[in-house]
C-alpha cells in the first residue's frame, strides 16, 4: 500500500484503524472478552490478563523513552514524556484496583508467549532493530533517527485504540442497573474520557510524525501497525479460560463426527449481486457476441437484442411488483403478541405460487436459452462475494479434521453457477441445494429443473439436511438475510441475519420474532451458560444480527 492509500482527511492513524475492522471484530469475540463482558469471568483468568497487561505497559514505558530520545522536536518530546507518565500512572491504577477487590497479582515474572511476542516486537521496533533490517544504513543522521519515533508509535497505538474500542462495546451491552457486574469499574476506566484522550494523543502524534515520510516509509508504518494489531488480537485469544464459553461455537471434541451444521442462503447473503440478474445479463451479452461474431448487422438483430432486454426487464418488473404486493397482503394480518412459527409458515406460503409462476415465466421466455456451460463458469468467476464469505468457507474446507458440515440453500436457477463460484480445484464443498439449469451437450435449453422455489421448500430442504446430519444431533446454524431464508433462520438452533432487509423487519413486528445484535446475544448466552448450563435451541423467536461475515467467522471458528 502506498502513501496515496493511507493519507486521508482523518489522518493516518484513523485510516489504519479503519483498515483493522476485521481484527477488532476477532478481538471482541474472544472467550476472554466475552466472559469479561458477561461479568462471569473467573477471577484467576482476569488477574492473569492484568498481570500480562502490566508487562506490556512496562515495555511501553521503555518504548516511549526510546521514542523521546529519537525525537528532535521539543514539543514532541514533551508530548511523549507526558504519555509515558500516563502509562506509569496506569500501571499504578491497575495495581490499586486489584487491591481494592482484595485480590493479589500473581507472583514472579512470567509472561505469556503471546505477550512476549508483542513486547519483543514493540521493543525491537522502538530500538530501531527491526527498522534497520528493513532500511539498512538509513539512520545515520539525527533527522533520519526521528522516524524511529513514528515507527514506535505505530507499534503502540493499536493496543490503546483496541482497548478503548472493546471497553465501549462492552459498556454498550451492560444493563443500566448492572452495578453488581464484578468488572464494571475496570471496564469504565478503559472506556473513560481520560483513556480515550491518551489513545487519541498517541494517534495525533503519529499523524504529525508521519507527515514527512516517503511512500515506502508509510508502507512500513502500515506494516508495523497491522502486525501490532494482530499480536494484540492473538494475545486476547491466548488468554487461558478455565470455564465453558459459547465462543468459538465450533470446539473440537477429538473425533471425526460433525458437531456443527452450517447452512446459508446465497443471493445477497454470500453473493453481493442477484444471481438471476447475473445470469440474464450473461445471456444477453452472449447473444450480442454471437450476432457480432457471425457478422450480422441487420436491424432485425438489434431488434432481437432489444426484445431480449425488454423480456428480462418485464420479467423482473412483474416479479418485484407481485412480490411487494404479496408482502403487503401478508402485513394486513393481525399482529401477534407472542412468536408463532405456524402462523408465519402459513403466511409465507402465499409466496409459493408467486415464486413458481415467476420461474415458469422465465422458462417460457427462453431468456436463458443458448447459454454454454463455459458461460456459467465465466459468470461464476466474475461473481462478487460478500467480503469475508469465501474466506469463511475456505477456512472450513482447508481443515479436513474440522467437524463442520456446510450447505448452501438457494433459489438460484443454476446450481452450477454456485458450485463454480465456490470451486477450488476438484472440491465439491460446500454442498449445494438449488434449482438447476438444464443443458443439452453443454448448451442450455432455457428450462429450469425446479427444486427450491419458496420459503416452504427451503424449510423442507433445511429440515431434511438437519435430520440426516449426524442423526439430527448437530447444532444447526442458518445464515441469511431475506424473506426466503426466514423460516430456516427461525427453525435453526442459531439464526444469523446479515443486515436484515426491511421486509424481514416488518414481518418480525407482525409475527413476534425479534432481532438481537450477535455480540449482545452472546453476552447473555454466556451468563446463562455459567448460571444454569442452558444454551441454544431452535424456534426461540430470536434472530441474531451481524454486519459482516467477519463476525460470523469469529463467532463460529475463532482465529
Amino acid at each position: 500500500m502506498g502513501a496515496s492509500v493511507i493519507r486521508d482527511e482523518g489522518g493516518i492513524a484513523q485510516s489504519l484503524w479503519k483498515k483493522s475492522t476485521n481484527e477488532s471484530i476477532f478481538a471482541i469475540y474472544t472467550p476472554y472478552i466475552l466472559s469479561l463482558a458477561s461479568g462471569k469471568l473467573d477471577s484467576g483468568s482476569f488477574l492473569h490478563c492484568i498481570f500480562q497487561d502490566l508487562r506490556f505497559l512496562q515495555a511501553s514505558a521503555e518504548a516511549f523513552e526510546m521514542a523521546e530520545e529519537c525525537s528532535d522536536d521539543d514539543d514532541d518530546k514533551a508530548v511523549i514524556r507526558k504519555i509515558r507518565k500516563r502509562v506509569l500512572k496506569k500501571m499504578a491504577m491497575f495495581r490499586s484496583i486489584v487491591q481494592e477487590w482484595g485480590f493479589e497479582l500473581p507472583a514472579g515474572n512470567v509472561s505469556d508467549r503471546a505477550m512476549i511476542k508483542y513486547t519483543d516486537f514493540l521493543l525491537a521496533t522502538a530500538s530501531g532493530k527491526s527498522v534497520r533490517e528493513t532500511f539498512p544504513g538509513k539512520f545515520a543522521t539525527p533527522f533520519e533517527k526521528t522516524k524511529l519515533s513514528a515507527y514506535a508509535l505505530a507499534a503502540m497505538a493499536p493496543s490503546m485504540r483496541i482497548q478503548s474500542f472493546l471497553s465501549k462495546e462492552i459498556q454498550a451491552v451492560l444493563e443500566p442497573d448492572e452495578n453488581i457486574h464484578l468488572y464494571k469499574k475496570w471496564i469504565d476506566s478503559l472506556a473513560s474520557k481520560k483513556f480515550e484522550d491518551s489513545a487519541s494523543q498517541i494517534e495525533e502524534l503519529l499523524d504529525k510524525l508521519t507527515v514527512s515520510l516517503t511512500s515506502e516509509e508509510l508502507q512500513f508504518v502500515d506494516t508495523i501497525y497491522h502486525k501490532a494489531m494482530k499480536l494484540q488480537v492473538d494475545f486476547f485469544w491466548a488468554q487461558p479460560i478455565i470455564q465453558n464459553t459459547v465462543v468459538p461455537l465450533y470446539q473440537p471434541h477429538g473425533n471425526d463426527e460433525h458437531n456443527v451444521l452450517i447452512c446459508s442462503g446465497f443471493d445477497m447473503t454470500c453473493s453481493a449481486v442477484d444471481s438471476g440478474a447475473l445470469l440474464a445479463d450473461v445471456a444477453i451479452i452472449k447473444s450480442s457476441q454471437t450476432i457480432k461474431s457471425n457478422g450480422l448487422e441487420s436491424g432485425g438483430d438489434e431488434t432481437f437484442l432489444d426484445n431480449l432486454r425488454d423480456i428480462w426487464s418485464s420479467l423482473h418488473g412483474q416479479y418485484v411488483k407481485e412480490y411487494e404486493q404479496c408482502i403487503d397482503n401478508i402485513m394486513l394480518g393481525e399482529t401477534v403478541t407472542t412468536f408463532n412459527f405456524e402462523s408465519l409458515c402459513k403466511a409465507l406460503g402465499q409466496l409459493s405460487d408467486l415464486e413458481k409462476a415467476a420461474n415458469s415465466r422465465v422458462d417460457d421466455s427462453g431468456v436463458l436459452k443458448g447459454l454454454h456451460m463455459d458461460d456459467i463458469k465465466w459468470a461464476a468467476e466474475h461473481l462478487i462475494f460478500q467480503d469475508g464469505c469465501l474466506e469463511f468457507f475456505r477456512e472450513i474446507e482447508k481443515h479436513e479434521n474440522v467437524a463442520i458440515e456446510a450447505h448452501i440453500l438457494s433459489y438460484c436457477w443454476s446450481g452450477d453457477l454456485i458450485r463454480s463460484a465456490f470451486s477450488s480445484g476438484d472440491s465439491r464443498f460446500p454442498n449445494i441445494h438449488s434449482n438447476e439449469l438444464l443443458f443439452t451437450e453443454s448448451i442450455s435449453t432455457g428450462e429450469i429443473l425446479k427444486k427450491v422455489q419458496s420459503p416452504i421448500e427451503k424449510l423442507q430442504t433445511f429440515s431434511h439436511i438437519c435430520e440426516n446430519s449426524n442423526n439430527g444431533s448437530n447444532l444447526s446454524v442458518y445464515i441469511g438475510g431475506s424473506v426466503e431464508d426466514l423460516l430456516c433462520l427461525l427453525k435453526a438452533d442459531i439464526g444469523i441475519v446479515i443486515s436484515p432487509s426491511a421486509n424481514i423487519k416488518k414481518l418480525g413486528g407482525l409475527f413476534g420474532f425479534s432481532f438481537v445484535p450477535l455480540f449482545s446475544g452472546l453476552v447473555k448466552k454466556q451468563r446463562e451458560l455459567i448460571e444454569d448450563g442452558s444454551c441454544w435451541k431452535g424456534l426461540s423467536g430470536t434472530l441474531y444480527t451481524v454486519s459482516s461475515w467477519a463476525e460470523i467467522h469469529a463467532f463460529i471458528l475463532g482465529v
